[in-house]
């Protein structure tokens, strides 16, 4: 059994507006108050203020001096830089499972992935699809067993969640091609197959960052 301890009261307000951000209720470059938010919330400023840092880690705001923390600009060399990165990372990460994988029971947590994955685009739930789509990277954490590689993911996760919500709600067709890439690196993960894991990804990767830039084009 893991233990996880409750998120602090800085990593609750952080989470709120981080899904303010990924949802686009906070608009790229829009300033972010510390007092309207500790009012808003009834929480502290010191509070306010330590959620405004994770999220700075998390590259979702900028905090510059005299003006405040604004939310951070979605630009196409951005995405691209952040989809090349995170590529690498899920290929890190999906050798780990490929290598470390034992029996069915070790393969179980991804199979139930995906069967939620097909609920959420059966009934075009694009919030839970991404969030399930981010499930699979944490289910594959215990096999790498490397802090740092998960504390790098997890501090990315946000930006890359927000720019992958972009594109798919402004394309939800683009949902099933998840779908079909997933069950292609099921597969490969399944075989033990390094170089299909790697062509699986690196594929995801191209499909998401040309979404994304899509999406900007068109916003």
């Amino acid at each position: 059994m893991t233990f996880k301890a409750p998120d602090s009261l800085a990593e609750q307000i952080a989470h709120h507006l981080a899904e303010r951000i990924i949802r686009g209720d906070l608009k790229p470059g829009e300033r972010i108050q510390e007092q309207k938010v500790t009012l808003a919330l009834n929480v502290s400023r010191g509070s306010v203020r330590e959620a405004l840092l994770i999220l700075e880690r998390r590259h979702l705001i900028a905090i510059l001096p005299r003006r405040g923390a604004h939310v951070t600009e979605l630009t196409a060399h951005k995405v691209q830089s952040l989809c090349t990165l995170m590529g690498e990372l899920y290929i890190l990460l999906g050798n780990a499972v490929a290598e470390g994988w034992q029996t069915q029971a070790d393969m179980a947590p991804f199979l139930q992935i995906q069967q939620r994955l097909i609920v959420s685009f059966e009934r075009q739930d694009i919030r839970a699809f991404v969030e399930e789509s981010f499930n699979v990277m944490r289910a594959a954490y215990p096999f790498a067993n490397n802090p740092y590689l998960q504390e790098t993911v997890e501090n990315l996760q946000p930006a890359m969640n927000r720019a992958y919500y972009l594109a798919l709600d402004q394309r939800k067709a683009s949902m099933s091609e998840y779908l079909v890439l997933f069950e292609q690196l099921l597969a490969a993960v399944l075989a033990r197959d390094l170089a299909q894991i790697r062509q699986v990804l690196s594929a995801y990767g191209q499909r998401s960052c040309s979404l994304v830039i899509a999406a900007l084009a068109d916003a």
